[in-house]
């Protein structure tokens, strides 16, 4: 059959249509609607933050101001008298907060550096070509699903001192769990084995960002492995290292489940980390208003480290 111009269908069938050029007046409307557009996609977000982080920090705040016990009624205004507290000797708060401090700074710089080199050595494995490279991919990044009750029971059984089945392979009687300084041993091996395949996972998208071409130019050029690493590898990932190290402080200098649940601080209180005293003081002693106080003192030291981090590597990135 004969194809006509009545019959034809489709797009061939549409006659042009000339654009007509819009109005100065819609033009300024549009321009108008995109800021608006923005905030209504933002607002759910901006909601939920304002409610549930703004919030309670503000609230947090005005607490640390207080005597504050929530059981009771009247809650005196102390001022800064909390703060106060935290930096004079010889205070109720004074030794055992700054003990608790030492403690987060210890496991933060044993556990940081470990959880920095180890998933980077990992992905730069994981990402040659091999088989089986997604199974063993997943058998990294596995145990990070797990919750930090499943991993602080699970390595208690395994490192008790009598029955787990460490000592028991090893013939000895390390006191894995009860004596310095086997606790920080074993602390910061549970928090490498939970959360190295993270970290990992950050560098393997990096890795993947990186062009091809930088390797084969280097090469060419007559470079090694090692060469190619610290020259290519390594300047190509240095925002993802700036934001692995920043994540990892913070998460470190937060433990508390693990030493909770593996050592309950032990020896004494010697594992007993900032987060550990905090809600041991505000949950259990009903010292709200201390509490929070230590809560904000600990934060400020975050937010320093923080950005002595962002200004080292920033300082490195515009030399280079």
């Amino acid at each position: 059959m004969a194809v006509t111009a009545e019959t034809q269908v489709g797009p061939a069938a549409v006659p042009p249509v000339a654009a007509r050029p819009r109005s100065r007046s819609t033009r300024a409307g549009g321009r108008r609607s995109r800021p608006l557009t923005a905030y209504l996609f933002l607002a759910p977000y901006l909601v939920l933050f304002g409610a549930f982080i703004i919030a309670p920090a503000v609230y947090g705040i005005w607490i640390s101001l207080h005597d504050y016990d929530f059981v009771l009624p009247y809650k005196p205004w102390v001022g800064l008298a909390n703060y106060v507290s935290l930096f004079t000797p010889g205070s109720r708060d004074f030794g055992d907060f700054w003990q608790s401090m030492g403690a987060t700074g210890i496991f933060t710089g044993l556990s940081v550096p470990c959880l920095v080199v180890l998933p980077l050595g990992v992905a730069v494995l994981l990402n040659r070509k091999f088989p089986g490279r997604t199974f063993f991919r997943a058998v990294f990044f596995l145990p990070y699903v797990l919750g930090v009750a499943v991993i602080g029971l699970l390595f208690r059984y395994i490192l008790d001192p009598n029955v787990g089945v460490v000592n028991y392979f090893l013939g000895s009687n390390v006191p894995w769990t009860t004596d310095l300084p086997w606790v920080w041993v074993s602390l910061v091996g549970m928090t490498v084995w939970w959360t190295l395949g993270f970290n990992a996972t950050i560098y393997l998208a990096g890795l993947t960002d990186i062009p091809r071409e930088l390797y084969e130019a280097a090469e060419m050029d007559g470079a090694s492995r090692s060469q190619q690493f610290f020259n290519v590898t390594l300047p190509g990932l240095r925002p993802v290292l700036v934001f692995v190290i920043t994540t990892t402080i913070l998460a470190s200098a937060n433990m508390f489940g693990q030493q909770l649940l593996l050592t309950k601080g032990a020896p004494g209180t010697s594992t007993r980390t900032a987060i550990g005293y905090i809600a041991t003081e505000g949950l259990s002693s009903f010292r709200m208003g201390a509490a929070s106080a230590m809560s904000y003192v600990l934060a400020i030291f975050l937010l320093l480290i923080s950005l002595i981090s962002f200004r080292v590597f920033r300082e490195r990135q515009d030399q280079s």
